[in-house]
């Protein structure tokens, strides 16, 4: 089992990364926060999950514990597999991602494309008692309706619901309001 990866980005892909480890090449899909955050010839270090099939080997990279073991949790969620746990994880942090289970809010997880209503109540049902209650700060609360408002808002003006997701992972959390949050998504595809 590869459990961590340390070596240097020498390519990005789509969803991917190639990281030299020892002269070895390894492709590892990554969630978009850290594909957009990772550059070519940076030192990367990957938490990972090996997924073994007949005919497949597929490596997957986080950026830390705590979203690994999240990728795990939601890997025992029936017809959840490890594409739909990064895509769900490209497009909320796995602060909002326990938030909105934990407060048994399946309609939170139901935005992100490619999963719908019935995965994301069998998310809430199969994780609420495993992630138990989450202390919802008044930042992450704000934060998490903020992303929704400018991810409405975005789709509005006729941006797809991928290109804002990525918007709003870019902007930094110091960032609040939502007209603040929403400017600065706007100013990204203006580059």
């Amino acid at each position: 089992m590869i459990a961590r990866l340390r070596g240097q980005v020498v390519a990005r892909g789509k969803d991917y990364l190639i990281v030299d480890v020892g002269g070895i090449g390894y492709k590892v899909f990554v969630p978009a926060d850290v594909l957009v955050s990772t550059r070519t010839v940076e030192e990367i270090t990957l938490h990972t999950h090996l997924q073994v099939r007949e005919d497949n080997l597929s490596l997957f990279g986080l950026a830390s514990e705590e979203a690994l073991d999240l990728f795990h949790l939601l890997l025992t969620v029936p017809g959840v597999g490890p594409k739909g746990t990064l895509t769900l994880l490209s497009a909320m942090s796995p602060e909002a991602i326990r938030l909105a289970v934990s407060q048994e809010q399946p309609g939170i997880l139901a935005r992100v494309p490619g999963v719908g209503k019935r995965t994301a109540e069998k998310i809430v049902m199969t994780l609420r008692d495993r992630i138990g209650t989450v202390a919802a700060t008044e930042e992450l609360l704000a934060m998490t309706t903020a992303d929704a408002e400018v991810i409405d808002a975005l789709t509005a003006l006729g941006y797809s619901v991928v290109e804002a997701q990525r918007a709003v992972q870019r902007i930094p959390r110091e960032i609040s309001g939502v007209e603040e949050r929403l400017r600065h998504a706007l100013s990204q595809f203006a580059e």
